[in-house]
């Protein structure tokens, strides 16, 4: 499963046995694979800052969250045809998302522990939003390029009716610069092929005998070029319509139609210039932003952990992964049964949802007796 539970527990000897308890129960029943989840000591400051900051980190954690899956959607968009292989690329410091949250390490470089707690908060959080504000820019350009493309393509790919016809005809299928004759473009149903050679040049005066040639055709019908004089086109398409030949509006322009292919051409180079550099960026980032994360995570942790247990700091954190789906409610009992002595009263409304508790305002499925967190990388699988 990728799914992990990330709990606390005070760090006196009571919980100590307690969390080994926990281990070896879990362990003997297979119901979670579990690790310690190393927190530094961080400079803890005044409550109200404690309290101030447990807001806080609530909205990043959620905004973290939110911004690595729109970097992985990202990266199966920008992959098209190769999504498959998209959780190459979805890695935490060279490493699958599963290991690094299992063999998580503080990075002290880049979150120095001595700084003031509101100072780390704050690096992580400019660094999650430029890394946003990249991905916004980045993005929109590369889709914006993409979509033009599309368009261009989608050109091409219509009925006779819609489609460009800039890659199908050539100069020599018309009549150029003639001041009296046009060469116009008929579609004609395939079952009217024989209708259309025996009365094409009698649909008007002034119809080019033996001017017409098949083109190109498609499922319904064909493209027929015929020519005439310009005096005539009006009846022409009158004629046309009431024999179920369509005539459609296209004049052949050399100008328009190398500009359009130079505009595709153009289109294409972009998109495969700007396809390594941004799926680069996204690799580099989304491991920067995924690896924010889990300290935006061991945060939440070490202020919750302060705020629930008091001082001095004195907690241990573990980390445990669910093995299957159907177990998660046993193991949710396991450890509410180890640890109900932290809280007699919302461990029991928690094995049993129908106490009600008198003054307290939280949900009972959603408030357990330890520290308890959640990490779920499912949706970037």
């Amino acid at each position: 499963m990728s799914e992990f539970w990330l709990i606390s527990a005070p760090g006196d000897k009571e919980n100590v046995q307690a969390l080994e308890r926990m281990n070896t129960v879990t362990s003997k029943s297979n119901l979670s694979y579990n690790t310690k989840f190393a927190i530094p000591d961080f400079k803890v400051g005044t409550l109200d800052s404690l309290v101030g900051l447990s807001d806080e980190l609530g909205k990043l954690d959620t905004f973290a969250e939110s911004l690595i899956r729109r970097m992985a959607q990202s990266v199966v968009e920008v992959m098209e045809d190769s999504k498959g292989k998209a959780q190459e690329h979805l890695l935490a410091n060279g490493v699958d998302l599963t290991s690094f949250v299992t063999h998580f390490e503080w990075d002290m470089a880049k979150y120095p522990a001595k700084q003031p707690l509101v100072s780390v908060v704050d690096t992580v959080a400019k660094q999650l939003a430029q890394i946003e504000m990249d991905l916004k820019s980045r993005t929109a350009a590369y889709n914006t390029l993409k979509t033009n493309l599309e368009n261009l393509e989608k050109k091409s790919m219509g009925n006779l009716f819609t489609r460009t016809l800039s890659d199908i005809v050539s100069k020599e299928d018309f009549v150029l610069d003639s001041e009296y004759l046009i060469t116009l473009l008929v579609i004609v149903p395939k079952p009217n092929y024989s209708q259309w050679q025996k009365t094409y040049e009698s649909l008007s005066d002034m119809v080019v005998p033996r001017s017409t040639k098949l083109i190109t055709e498609d499922k319904e019908g064909g493209l027929f070029t015929v020519t005439l004089f310009r005096k005539v086109i009006e009846d022409f398409k009158t004629k046309a319509k009431e024999n179920k030949f369509t005539v459609r509006e296209f004049y052949y322009d050399e100008k328009e139609i190398k500009r359009e292919r130079e505009e595709m051409a153009r289109l294409l180079s972009d998109k495969k210039q700007q396809y390594g550099p941004l799926l680069r960026w996204l690799k580099v980032n989304f491991s920067e932003a995924f690896i924010a994360w889990i300290h935006v995570k061991a945060l939440r942790v070490f202020v919750e952990s302060v705020l629930r247990y008091g001082l001095p700091v004195n907690f241990q954190a573990v980390l445990l992964q669910p093995l299957k789906k159907s177990s998660t409610k046993r193991l949710r009992e396991v450890l509410n049964s180890v640890f109900r002595h932290l809280d007699e009263v919302a461990a029991t409304s928690i094995l049993d949802a129908s106490v009600e508790i008198p003054g307290l305002q939280l949900n009972n499925q959603d408030y357990f007796p330890y520290v308890y967190f959640h990490i779920d990388l499912s949706l970037l699988d």
